[in-house]
């Protein structure tokens, strides 16, 4: 059986860092990459991922704008899953809960270089680059970040 899902997620930055989750894929593999997840009825895209964004990190964040909207597909439970994920771009506003630990093991703070080292889907390490260009670094280059 061929299913379509959509879903919205967020890249929230905080100065010249952004906030990665880490999560078991299907492989049951530890991987670090960027809140998102499904529509609810009744949702935008916006609010969906404003909404994820919270419930998997305990962050309240806004979009400043759309990023982009990758397309990939893979097999799960004798399915054929067409995934269409919708990226915003977000700041951070503030801590106002816990991560979802039923989903999330763990969240993490990192410059956008750590990013790049850490993430490893295809769409994640294209946001890090889009994020890096619209800084003129590219990961090579080591930029001043201040460590808290």
């Amino acid at each position: 059986m061929i299913v379509s899902e959509f879903s919205c997620g967020g890249v929230i930055l905080d100065g010249r860092k952004v906030l990665l989750v880490q999560v078991k894929n299907m492989k049951g593999k530890k991987i670090w990459t960027f809140p998102k997840g499904h529509i609810e009825a009744g949702e935008t895209p916006r609010q969906a991922a404003l909404r994820e964004v919270l419930e998997e990190t305990g962050y309240k964040a806004s979009i400043i704008r759309p990023m982009i909207r990758v397309k990939y597909a893979f097999t799960f439970q004798g399915n054929y899953i067409k995934k269409m994920v919708q990226w915003y771009l977000m700041k951070k506003l503030g801590r106002i809960g816990k991560h979802d630990a039923s989903e999330i093991l763990a969240i993490r703070w990192v410059s956008l270089l750590k990013a790049h080292e850490l993430v490893q889907y295809p769409s994640d390490i294209r946001l890090v680059d889009m994020l890096l260009a619209s800084l003129n670094l590219s990961p090579a280059e080591e930029p001043p970040i201040h460590e808290e």
